[in-house]
């Protein structure tokens, strides 16, 4: 939900600094962009330079060090930003804005914000409690500013009770809640989504399977979860944390994917069938480990059920979507199971390049419908294709509502 989210990060004097140093490395991880405003107390504690490798931009620190001639800095940064947020922020800082007060580059960009701003308190548990900081607390409430509530706990003053700046882990996840999609199309639908590889056993410690990571797959159906889906994930053996809000199928071969299929498929209205499935599966199975012979051996292979041509043929009421992962020829293969199995929509990509498919965080594709219908997809994150997908499939079928 960050990827490509412009966020603003405004760090003022304590000891609670070196998280928000944390918090810039998560929040450039989930692809957001980040620039960051210090106070001249700010860098007694961390230098610009930590955050200036974190964020991969320039650090702001002085109001009148103005890096590009073409703008006024703290009236640009303010104008850039999708969110500010202010972590620590200082009871003094606190108090400056409350009343108005622009003597730094951190103030100064404040008073210009006409956005989402979010103050996250860090400092003493007596000072967070005394009478000029509630009143602070509440003239900037009034004004239209949001509160990350700090914790409790240990404090490096030595005192146990409320005033530790949130942990980052949790920052991040309120960030990624406020730019979640609070339109939600797929409310009241029943989502199926199959990801990852399959692995068709030969004996005991070995198996035929593919390169898949699963990261698309996953990427979907955390994406129609994020659009309000009742969301079944049907998933190969991966190594990714399930998003949330999703149901997790764990199954290994191709049968065991297509029975855990169909078993959702007549209550389903979308099913998104991302998988990596084998086409081929030894035809003998061994129940103790094969021993090594002199000279070659071969394993005489048979077809597995093709999972999509099945859905086809017994599609009643669900939309299907298929994924192809192709090396050559790309869209005339997309366009031949698009038709061939009946499918309404195939999302195309070309995993022979090293920089998208199998195994990247990102990914180029093509959508192929019916009446030559084809979008194509510059490269992207995952998560953010994910989505794109969807909002353009939805649209053309009339169910983004």
């Amino acid at each position: 939900m960050l990827s490509n989210k412009k966020i603003l990060l405004c760090v003022t004097g304590g000891i609670a600094v070196y998280k928000a140093v944390a918090l810039v490395s998560k929040l450039t991880q989930k692809g957001a962009h980040v620039k960051v405003i210090m106070t001249e107390s700010a860098t007694r504690f961390v230098t610009p330079l930590s955050f200036q490798v974190m964020s991969k931009h320039d650090v702001y620190t002085d109001t009148f060090d103005e890096k590009d001639s073409n703008v006024i800095a703290h009236i640009d940064l303010a104008d850039w930003a999708d969110l500010i947020i202010v972590a620590p922020a200082t009871a003094n800082t606190i108090g400056k804005l409350a009343n108005g007060i622009a003597d730094d580059m951190v103030t100064t960009t404040l008073l210009a914000a006409t956005g989402q701003v979010w103050i996250a308190p860090a400092m003493n548990v007596h000072m967070y409690d005394h009478p000029a900081v509630k009143r602070n607390v509440e003239t900037l409430t009034q004004d239209g500013y949001q509160w990350i509530e700090p914790d409790e706990g240990y404090l490096a003053c030595g005192y146990v009770g409320k005033g530790r700046l949130e942990e980052p882990e949790k920052i991040v996840a309120l960030v990624e809640s406020y730019f979640m999609p609070k339109h939600l199309p797929l409310k009241g639908k029943k989502v199926v989504v199959s990801a990852g590889p399959t692995r068709e056993r030969i004996d005991p410690v070995r198996f035929l399977t593919n390169f898949s990571s699963g990261k698309m797959g996953y990427a979907m159906a955390a994406a129609a979860a994020k659009l309000g889906a009742q969301t079944i994930l049907v998933s190969g053996p991966v190594s990714i944390d399930p998003p949330k809000g999703v149901q997790v199928v764990p199954v290994e071969s191709a049968e065991e994917m297509l029975q855990a299929i169909l078993k959702e498929y007549d209550t389903a209205d979308i099913v998104v069938k991302t998988a990596a499935v084998a086409d081929y599966r030894p035809k003998e199975t061994f129940s103790r480990k094969m021993k090594k012979q002199p000279g070659d051996s071969s394993i005489e292979l048979e077809r597995t059920t093709d999972i999509l041509l099945t859905l086809g043929e017994r599609k009643q009421h669900q939309l299907l979507i298929g994924f192809a992962a192709e090396t050559n020829d790309v869209i005339k293969y997309a366009k031949g199971k698009l038709e061939k199995k009946n499918a309404d929509y195939i999302v195309a990509n070309d995993v022979s390049k090293t920089d998208r498919g199998f195994g990247t965080d990102r990914n180029t594709v093509t959508l192929v419908g019916n009446n030559d219908y084809q979008v194509n997809f510059s490269q992207l994150p995952k998560e953010e294709l994910a989505l794109k997908l969807f909002e353009t499939i939805l649209k053309r079928q009339g169910l983004w509502n």
